[in-house]
């Protein structure tokens, strides 16, 4: 996009806002956007995969405020590789890296992403807790939270919930129970006008003074869901100080027990306008797109909610001690469940039984201290997904998902099918096409086999003799 087609009234903003560096944010334009990946280290580590990259004549540089994320040249084309299908990285422009990177979870921590769609952000959180603790990954939108759910699995994640819903219920349900939150909020896109040039036109019919009410309602609900001593972490893709810094302080009024955490500024980024703390980015300044973000940290002793946190706790405690086992040992009487459980034996992991959690033939693994039994307010929530999809009990056989296959390591399953990347059977597999096998690679037997590229899966097949019955999920396949 040319800066010249850009309209005159947030040109005029942006020389109030910039001064003498507006020619430098202007010319800008006339430079290609950033391409960005970010590895999925619930796969592999970033060095490992620099290593495969080099092999592959990869050209990536590191993208410093975003462990694992890294720039490419635009030459290449990491959405038409294998190991896009393995879920080995997420395609992210390098400041969309910047919220997850500088939101500080933990391993354990319940996390909630209020307006998660499309995942990259999520996928992000994911990584950081590392299976442990809860993430909870909302979009209003049913239909984003359905390409928010897709990216989750790809990645492998299993300790996660998508919901589709609205702060306003969300907070209803969850009162003072996350420790860190990220609100990456609607706005006016002004950061992102030179990457999508057709958000203008959007701009131009819904500016900033209709996203402002917005963003405020999202965050208010937000901090009703946040721990006392939890931390909350408000980004927007636009320069407009309504909807960053002015909305800072419209929070810190409204919430007095929050306190802004000061950001460390990496690269050539920006102090907040009139307030210190939050981090700028400019496109004149970083090798990325336009960002704003702010910390906030909520006082311990903050007691500004209908329900304490140790109630909340208390009562979820004691509803969900069962949960799995009453939902589930209900139809494993019936011999339901007695094909699942033989068949996950074979997986070498240490599996709780009262997480599992069956809902008409669909078995799901909970996240940690999750309810969702018949007493539990949890159960209020409208979920695409509760933990780990693990398969499905159909006519007293059971059939693994694609979900399980993605969250599985090669080593996990004694039965698979490697390929290289490079074998045309890789890309005829994700094709969904059955595929012809060796006599050596017959010699697993007939079964459910792993297929896995360079060592990392893909999705199930069932041999045949020497063929392969394709499982690959149809919603996914290779276009």
């Amino acid at each position: 996009m040319n800066s010249r087609e850009l309209p005159e009234n947030f040109k005029k903003k942006m020389n109030e806002l910039l001064g003498d560096e507006t020619e430098a944010y202007l010319a800008s334009f006339d430079e290609p956007s950033s391409q960005g990946l970010r590895v999925n280290t619930l796969r592999l580590s970033p060095q490992a995969f620099e290593q495969m990259a080099l092999k592959e004549g990869w050209d990536l540089s590191p993208v410093l405020w975003a462990a694992g994320g890294y720039r490419y040249s635009g030459q290449l084309r990491p959405a038409r590789h294998p190991w896009y299908y393995a879920g080995l990285y997420y395609l992210q422009e390098p400041s969309a890296m910047a919220p997850a990177a500088y939101l500080p979870v933990e391993p354990g921590d319940r996390v909630l992403d209020l307006c998660a769609a499309p995942g990259g952000k999520s996928t992000a959180l994911a990584q950081k807790l590392s299976g442990r603790g809860i993430l909870l990954s909302n979009d209003i939108s049913a239909s984003r939270a359905r390409a928010l759910l897709k990216n989750l699995e790809l990645f492998g994640a299993e300790n996660f919930c998508v919901s589709s819903e609205t702060p306003e219920k969300l907070a209803s349900v969850f009162p003072e129970y996350f420790d860190k939150i990220l609100v990456d909020a609607p706005c006016s896109g002004e950061g992102m006008f030179r990457r999508e040039p057709e958000m203008v036109k959007s701009y131009i019919e819904r500016g900033p003074e209709y996203y402002i009410p917005v963003q405020r309602a999202i965050l208010a609900e937000a901090v009703k869901m946040l721990r006392p001593g939890g931390m909350l972490l408000y980004s927007t893709c636009t320069f407009d100080r309504g909807e960053n810094e002015e909305n800072v302080l419209w929070l810190l009024e409204q919430f007095p027990a929050l306190t802004v955490v000061p950001l460390e500024k990496k690269e050539r980024m920006c102090d907040g306008v009139g307030i210190s703390g939050p981090i700028r980015l400019f496109p004149h300044r970083i090798k990325g797109e336009g960002h704003f973000l702010c910390l906030f940290r909520l006082d311990k002793g903050a007691e500004n909610r209908d329900l304490k946190s140790e109630e909340r706790d208390a009562g979820q405690k004691g509803r969900a001690g069962k949960t799995g086992q009453e939902d589930a040992g209900r139809k494993a009487d019936r011999g339901v469940l007695l094909p699942a459980m033989d068949f996950l034996k074979k997986i070498p992991r240490s599996w709780d039984p009262e997480r599992f959690y069956l809902e008409k033939d669909r078995l799901y693994y909970l996240p940690e201290n999750f309810s969702l039994g018949s007493g539990s307010s949890f159960k209020r929530v409208r979920y695409l997904r509760t933990g780990l999809f693990l398969g499905e009990c159909v006519k007293g056989r059971f059939e693994p998902s694609q979900a399980l296959a993605m969250n599985l390591k090669m080593n996990e399953w004694e039965n698979c099918l490697s390929l290289s990347s490079a074998d045309e059977r890789t890309v005829r597999y994700l094709k969904g096409e059955t595929l012809s096998l060796s006599p050596q690679e017959a010699e697993g037997g007939d079964g459910w086999r792993l297929v896995c590229t360079d060592g990392f899966p893909l999705g199930w097949g069932r041999g045949q003799r020497q063929m392969l019955k394709n499982k690959y999920y149809p919603g996914w396949r290779w276009q």
